[in-house]
């Protein structure tokens, strides 16, 4: 028996002793489990036609003009705010490192940064933490891992980033029926793992805020997927900005705003889509951000909110064009490659219109560069 297959049987064990799970409790194990999980057990990255293949490229893995973009705005965040002191960058779900160091690089511009900065890895896996420990190893700068976001991260001011990280945050599904809106549950029969509806429908003041308020509007077989986490968490990060100062970038694919009730849980491996319950721990899970409700909990945080923006509007207004034409005249040979990765980074037809970014500023800023505020001033690609 495989690995991933005693997974699957453990799940199916678990819901067979104590009943169905949610999705969200099924999440959390097929992507952490510390023995078989997705992300505790390998390197998910990597283009289709890779040496050790892959199940999906993000965008730093594209170019180091995604990093440079985002390193540049970190560093004009902090200067905008009178380079306050020793402050935290952190970045959530760091990959194999490949981001930070182009932040690094990149921040090196702004004077007295990188000597002032104290960077934190939030990152669960042991084996992507080792990748990012040699890709950073000659960083010139301390960094720390630690496996959650929390514990110590609230008493400086901090500048986070977090590049396709909200989408793999455990969420819930609930589905209309004739009865009410009733939980989708994972269970288990002779071993095979299946979808189920929780008999009994929740009541309305169980069911989550916006969700409730849209009752009326939603038709029978209408799914609503929530996140808990991933509200919590913007809500903690938005809170100590607003405290601390500091900035928050977070860069992910999914919707300025809902446009309906479906579902968007998906399962992709070897860069194709898969069933959600057929490979526990071998296919990578996520779905689509709902970024209406992840600013609305950056402002109950306290924090300044800044878009949705489409990341094609993002990093067009950052210099991204302008970074590719300076890079290609230092290397004419890498010309057509580079203008390929601006392409996929912003054309609408790739990731420029299906990701987004968000940002969380002090409640005294209201601007910040790609969100309709001028380019960078005191850093410069």
């Amino acid at each position: 028996m495989t690995s991933r297959a005693t997974l699957a049987g453990r799940i199916a064990a678990l819901i067979e002793a104590q009943g169905p799970m949610s999705v969200a409790q099924f999440m959390s194990i097929a992507l952490l489990d510390p023995q078989d999980g997705y992300y505790t057990t390998r390197d998910p990255f990597g283009p289709r036609k890779a040496a050790k293949g892959g199940d999906f490229t993000t965008a730093p893995e594209i170019s180091q003009m995604f990093g440079e973009m985002l390193g540049l705005w970190l560093a004009q965040a902090w200067m905008d705010q009178g380079c306050p002191k020793n402050p935290r960058l952190v970045e959530l779900g760091p990959g194999r490192g490949t981001l930070m160091a182009d932040i690094l690089r990149a921040a090196k511009v702004a004077p007295g940064f990188l000597s002032q900065v104290d960077v934190v890895l939030v990152e669960a896996s042991p084996v992507l933490r080792r990748m990012q420990q040699e890709k950073l190893a000659a960083s010139g700068v301390p960094i720390r891992w630690q496996a959650q976001f929390g514990s110590g991260l609230d008493e400086r001011p901090l500048l986070l980033v977090a590049n396709e990280f909200f989408d793999a945050l455990p969420l819930r599904q609930y589905v209309k029926t004739a009865r009410g809106w009733c939980e989708r549950m994972v269970t288990a029969r002779d071993g095979m793992l299946g979808f189920a509806l929780a008999p009994v429908p929740l009541p309305p003041a169980a069911l989550p805020r916006d969700l409730a308020a849209g009752l009326e509007g939603a038709p029978e077989g209408g799914v609503y997927e929530s996140s808990p986490a991933a509200l919590a968490l913007a809500e903690d990060i938005a809170r100590i900005v607003a405290g601390r100062g500091g900035a928050a970038l977070l860069v992910d694919y999914g919707y300025q705003t809902r446009g309906g009730f479906g579902e968007t849980l998906q399962a992709v491996g070897a860069h194709q889509f898969a069933d959600i319950l057929a490979d526990p721990g071998g296919n990578d899970l996520s779905a689509h951000i709902d970024f209406a409700a992840l600013a609305a909990a950056g402002r109950q945080g306290g924090a300044t909110v800044l878009g949705p923006v489409t990341q094609g509007s993002f990093l067009t207004a950052l210099g991204l064009g302008e970074r590719a034409a300076s890079l290609s005249t230092a290397n004419p040979d890498a010309a057509q490659s580079l203008q390929t990765a601006v392409e996929r980074l912003a054309g609408p037809s790739q990731m420029g219109s299906l990701f987004k970014a968000l940002a969380f500023l002090p409640p005294a800023f209201d601007s910040a560069p790609g969100f309709n505020a001028p380019g960078f001033a005191g850093a410069a690609a």
